[in-house]
């Protein structure tokens, strides 16, 4: 059974202006996201800043989470790392934390070979109960998890039962999906792609464009999963000078900009992040009041 069909945001971690965590106004985003329809919460992702989290922050982060949203919706825990170690115990205390499922990116930077991911994956898998999503988004971590990986991790090992696809690479997801035989929930993990990649089987999105639209975007996904394409089709469209604003800098850098501008407070980055540029930030500012986000 799938952890979530439909639109889970990938959440900002918002912060105070001296930098620490502001876990009032995570607590806003979360009722905003289930107020809107989101269908799961995926915290300390890439577009949380998790890079920049100490541990105990991250797991400060989650534990908040999964109270805050007290089972309402799935919230899935990204836990990954480059250090299978570290993967392991970030995984251990999120279960114990009483999340739905983890998120785990591929190996960053000392990167790993196929049947390096096939240990590595497994060794993670193997300390919790919890169902896995890896996580393929080699534009950022140098590390591309093949579709034969995919597909063997997802027949051999039990809780290892669907993959976030942002490799933009629509011919290496087809080719994964006809190698799933079903046994693989695919996400797409890029808002631009939602609809291609439910057409080749997909059950939803873990979504940057969430946190400024959860509304729209959960009903790009539902109208598909009802079967109605021609409208997720339209309201894929209708999104995409968005997103593409959305990521005219590196994540997340734009989307807390955007929410920013929305009022909500969410605070600066971490560095190496910094505020966006000014010809940036117009464009999204732009892109976002032709949307109706903004007046």
């Amino acid at each position: 059974m799938a952890i979530f069909k439909g639109a889970g945001v990938a959440i900002v971690t918002p912060m105070h202006e001296d930098g620490t965590v502001n876990y009032e106004k995570m607590g806003e985003l979360v009722e905003m996201q289930i107020a809107g329809g989101t269908d799961a919460i995926i915290v300390c992702g890439t577009t949380g800043e998790s890079s920049t989290l100490s541990h105990e922050e991250h797991l400060d982060v989650i534990r908040y989470v999964v109270e805050r949203t007290a089972k309402r919706i799935p919230v899935i825990a990204g836990t990954g790392s480059n250090s299978t170690e570290t993967a392991i115990y970030l995984s251990k205390e999120a279960e114990r934390m009483g999340v739905d499922g983890l998120l785990l990116v591929s190996p960053y930077y000392n990167k790993a070979t196929q049947n390096g991911l096939k240990k590595h994956y497994s060794k993670i898998a193997a300390s919790v109960s919890l169902p896995i999503i890896l996580y393929n988004v080699p534009s950022r971590t140098g590390c591309n998890i093949l579709p034969e990986t995919v597909v063997w991790l997802a027949k051999n090992v039990e809780n290892i039962v669907a993959v976030k696809e942002a490799s933009a690479n629509i011919e290496q997801i087809a080719k994964l999906m006809s190698l799933a035989d079903g046994q693989v929930d695919l996400y797409s993990g890029n808002d631009a792609e939602i609809v291609p990649i439910m057409a080749l089987g997909g059950i939803g999105v873990i979504s940057v464009l969430s946190n400024i639209a959860p509304r729209q975007t959960h009903e790009i996904a539902q109208a598909f999963l009802d079967g109605d394409v021609k409208k997720s089709c339209e309201l894929q469209l209708k999104a995409i000078d968005l997103v593409e604003a959305l990521f005219c800098e590196v994540n997340p850098i734009p989307v807390k900009k955007a929410l920013n501008l929305m009022g909500m407070e969410v605070g600066p980055l971490r560095a190496p992040l910094f505020e966006m540029e000014e010809a940036n930030a117009a464009r999204l500012e732009k892109a976002m009041k032709e949307y109706g986000l903004l007046v």
